[in-house]
C-alpha cells in the first residue's frame, strides 16, 4: 500500500540482515516513524508493546526475530528457547506460534552453519505468502462487494469495519481491507464506517490513517454507533479481521467484535470475517471456552493520548482516581453469526466441515 504516494510494506529486512525494520504502530497517525529491531529481544518487546499488531504481522515479525536469533546462536536449544520467548509475547493470536513453528520445522534439519541465511530465507517467504495470501483474499472478497454493490446502483457500497485489518497489521493489503483496496482498483465504489476501536483506538488512529493514504472515502465512528446505522440501512455489509479462529468457525478478534456481529444478525447484514488459513487453529473446537483471551494493562483504557492543541502528543486520565478497570483485548464471536470466512483459497461457511474441506 501507499504512504504519501510511495509504496510500503510494514515490516523489511536490513540489507545486511542485522536487522529488520517495522513502521512503529504506537506512534500513529501523527507520526511516521520506523523501528529497528536488531535482536531477539527487540523483537519480543515490539510485539508486547504492540509497536507491530494484527496477527499476520506479529508472525512475520517474530519469523525474523527467529532468524535474529541465528546472529548469536543456531544450537537446537538456543532456537526452542526463542520460539518460548517469542510465543509468550502475545498469547490469543495463533499467527505467532505458527510463525515460529514454521521457522523450527524449516531450521533443526539443517546443519548448523547453515541455518542463519536458511532462516533469513524461510522469514523472507513468509513474508512475501503473507502478501501473496492478503491479495488472494482481497479478490475473493470483492467478488461479495461487487454482488453486493449490483443490489444498490448508484451509490458507493457503505463497509463497516472493526479495529485495523488492513496493511498495517500485515505485511501489506490487509485482510479485511484487501477486498476495500481491491474494489477501489476495481473502480467499484467504497465508503468505510470505521469504528474508533475503543481502548486503543486502532480503527481510530490506524485504519482511518491508510484508508486515507491512499484515498478511500471513510468516516470514523464512536464503537457504539455501528447499531445504529445497521438499524437505519446505512450499512451494507460488515467485514472484520481475525485473530484465531477455532475448528468450528468461532472467530476471535479485536474486544467488541461480538457485538457488532449481533447488530449485523439482528439487522440482517451480512457479517464476514476475511482471514489467512494460518489464522485457523485446528486443534481448538469451541472457541468461547478454549481460545486464551490476552488481558493487556489498565491504563490503556484509562488514560488516552493524542495530539495536542500545539502539536506534540499527550496522554491524558480519563477515569476518577481509585477506579478499578478491566480491559480483555478480545472477544469471541459464535460461528453462528458469522456468514463466511473470506480466506486465500475462497470464501467459506463458519462450520467445521467447511473448514475442513478449505485444507
Amino acid at each position: 500500500m501507499k504512504v504519501a504516494g510511495v509504496h510500503r510494506r510494514s515490516l523489511w529486512p536490513a540489507p545486511d540482515r542485522r536487522a529488520c525494520f517495522a513502521i512503529d504502530q504506537r506512534r500513529l497517525p501523527h507520526r511516521l516513524e520506523v523501528a529497528r529491531l536488531s535482536s531477539l529481544a527487540d523483537v519480543r518487546a515490539a510485539i508486547a508493546e504492540m509497536v507491530v499488531r494484527g496477527a499476520p504481522l506479529i508472525g512475520a515479525t517474530a519469523a525474523c526475530g527467529i532468524a535474529l536469533q541465528c546472529a548469536d546462536a543456531v544450537d537446537d536449544e538456543a532456537l526452542h528457547a526463542a520460539k518460548t520467548t517469542l510465543d509468550g509475547a502475545r498469547p490469543t493470536a495463533v499467527n505467532l506460534a505458527w510463525a515460529t513453528s514454521r521457522m523450527l520445522a524449516a531450521l533443526l534439519p539443517l546443519p548448523l552453519p547453515q541455518r542463519q541465511a536458511a532462516a533469513w530465507r524461510e522469514a523472507e517467504a513468509i513474508a512475501d505468502e503473507d502478501v501473496a495470501v492478503n491479495a488472494a483474499i482481497g479478490r475473493h472478497g470483492l467478488a461479495l462487494l461487487q454482488a453486493l454493490a449490483a443490489h444498490s446502483p448508484g451509490r458507493p457500497l457503505n463497509l463497516l469495519t472493526h479495529c485495523n485489518a488492513g496493511w498495517l497489521a500485515t505485511v501489506d493489503w490487509g485482510t479485511a481491507l484487501a477486498p476495500v483496496y481491491q474494489a477501489q482498483a476495481a473502480g467499484l465504489a467504497v465508503h468505510v464506517w470505521v469504528d474508533e476501536t475503543r481502548p486503543r483506538n486502532q480503527g481510530a488512529s490506524l485504519t482511518a490513517w491508510e484508508l486515507g493514504q491512499q484515498g478511500v472515502a471513510h468516516t470514523v465512528i464512536a464503537d457504539n454507533a455501528g447499531g445504529h446505522l445497521m438499524q437505519h440501512g446505512q450499512v451494507d455489509v460488515v467485514i472484520v479481521g481475525a485473530d484465531r479462529v477455532s475448528a468450528r468457525g468461532d472467530v476471535c478478534n479485536k474486544i467488541g467484535t461480538y457485538l457488532k456481529a449481533l447488530a449485523a444478525h439482528d439487522n440482517g447484514v451480512p457479517f464476514y470475517v476475511a482471514m489467512p488459513l494460518s489464522t485457523l487453529d485446528r486443534r481448538l473446537h469451541d472457541g468461547l471456552a478454549e481460545i486464551p483471551i490476552e488481558h493487556r494493562s489498565a491504563r490503556e483504557l484509562t488514560h488516552v493520548s493524542g495530539r495536542a492543541a500545539d502539536g506534540g502528543l499527550a496522554e491524558v486520565q480519563l477515569v476518577p482516581d481509585g477506579s478499578a478497570a478491566l480491559n480483555p483485548a478480545f472477544d469471541v464471536t459464535p460461528a453462528r453469526l458469522v456468514t463466511g470466512l473470506v480466506t486465500e483459497r475462497g470464501v467459506w461457511p463458519a462450520n467445521e466441515a467447511a473448514l475442513r474441506a478449505a485444507g
